[in-house]
């Protein structure tokens, strides 16, 4: 498989995007998005075979299944994303040297941006909406497990682009297997970006094996720590609302740490949890007070391989600790710097967690689950980033663009 036809393709529909006004971009986005919801029962059916050949207990069966309100979402998402200012042309830093230089920081394209990521289909339109209206071409590698629910996406898409005049190739779509992945990430001299999107494995491949730029995304053990000072109505919600809301995506907790003196409460926090059949793995004091006040079925004790794990299901570890330091000393051990939060009345642990936990997104008395680009008020998001080059957190359009310095000068030169 040679792919550098696809990649010189590509980057020549990259430079072309620069004649693209905004008011045209925004066109473009809002008749895709059109688009996708007339032809749902298109993407629909082709998403009905990619479900079919995997089981409904894998992790990535919810992340893989569309649905009409999923479709809709994804089209408001789009929606959203062309009522956003551009994040192109933005004067970032300006001065006027003493030598009389003119010197701007201005916000540019990155020019084209791979993505690689497992089997979420919607991926596909959230990578082409961001990185369209951020001025960049995108090279898409989905995993097998979607690729016919991808190729109906990007299908429709390239639909659009030709009603338009646009060249096609601002999105390509790679075709599944490993062979393709792997010319991606050597891509060298026609990507200049590259953010991965799915398990810490595909993550670990992809950091190890790519010739050009990382930005890491997706894996998610996200910790929240009930504390001593924690108020019970509320810690109930936010920990089932984190757990169960859905627990396929990389904010979903994976491990509830709980003050030892808090440990009376666990039934009562946790009985949300048993009425979705969410399996706990309980550490020795928590499992003591649980047994009996949680379905037997649904409890375990726990080992060490519970904790620090993405569980991507109804399953979750507790933790017991003594002190708010012990508990901070947990999420630094086995957290992965995506999303932590803290339940507490006691607006000093509030502040010491947030400023000692070191992590993406860092919460105090709210789930993890607001980790999300549309959440946080950015349109759709192209991953959220775990670590603390160029951009962390929720990456939406000011994230994906870069800078350049613009100097305009009459006539000087440099002194020997």
């Amino acid at each position: 498989m040679n792919l550098i036809n696809t990649f010189e393709r590509v980057k020549a529909a990259s430079r072309s995007l620069m004649q693209l006004t905004d008011e045209r971009i925004n066109e473009i986005l809002n008749a895709v998005a059109d688009a996708a919801e007339a032809g749902a029962d298109k993407i629909l059916e082709e998403n009905a075979k990619d479900l079919a050949l995997m089981s409904e207990d894998n992790p990535m069966y919810d992340r893989l299944k569309l649905t009409p309100q999923r479709i809709a979402g994804i089209a408001s998402d789009m929606r959203h994303v062309a009522q956003l200012p551009s994040p192109l042309g933005r004067v970032l830093k300006h001065a006027v040297l003493p030598n009389g230089l003119d010197i701007s920081r201005v916000s540019v394209p990155f020019g084209v941006i791979g993505i690689i990521y497992e089997a979420r289909p919607n991926v596909s339109f959230d990578v082409f909406s961001l990185c369209l209206k951020a001025g960049s071409a995108c090279v898409l590698k989905g995993g097998s497990d979607a690729h016919h629910s991808n190729s109906a996406i990007v299908a429709l898409i390239h639909e659009v682009l030709t009603s338009f005049g646009v060249d096609t190739a601002v999105v390509e779509l790679l075709p599944a297997g490993r062979e393709s992945t792997g010319e991606l990430l050597n891509a060298r001299g026609y990507v200049d970006l590259i953010i991965p999107r799915g398990s810490a494995g595909l993550i670990d491949y992809v950091r190890r094996n790519a010739a050009i730029p990382v930005i890491e995304t997706g894996a998610g053990v996200c910790h929240a720590y009930f504390d001593k000072a924690a108020d019970l109505e509320k810690g109930t919600a936010i920990v089932n609302n984190a757990k169960t809301r859905r627990v396929s995506v990389c904010n979903a907790l994976d491990c509830l740490v709980v003050h030892a003196d808090r440990l009376a409460d666990l039934p009562a926090l946790s009985k949300p949890l048993a009425e979705s059949r969410v399996k706990i793995f309980a550490d020795e004091p928590a499992y003591a007070v649980l047994q009996g006040q949680y379905p037997d079925d649904l409890l375990c004790h726990a080992a060490p391989e519970s904790f620090g794990t993405e569980f991507l299901s109804y399953t979750m570890a507790i933790k017991t600790v003594a002190t708010l330091d012990e508990a901070l000393e947990h999420i630094r051990t086995y957290g992965s710097g995506h999303s932590e939060c803290i339940i507490t009345e006691d607006s000093a642990a509030a502040e010491k967690f947030l400023t000692m936990t070191d992590a993406a997104c860092v919460y105090a008395n709210a789930p993890t689950s607001f980790t999300d680009g549309a959440q946080f008020g950015l349109g759709a998001e192209i991953g959220i980033s775990t670590q603390k080059l160029h951009a962390r957190g929720p990456m939406a359009l000011e994230e994906i663009t870069t800078y350049k310095w613009v100097i305009r000068g009459d006539g000087q030169v440099r002194p020997k």
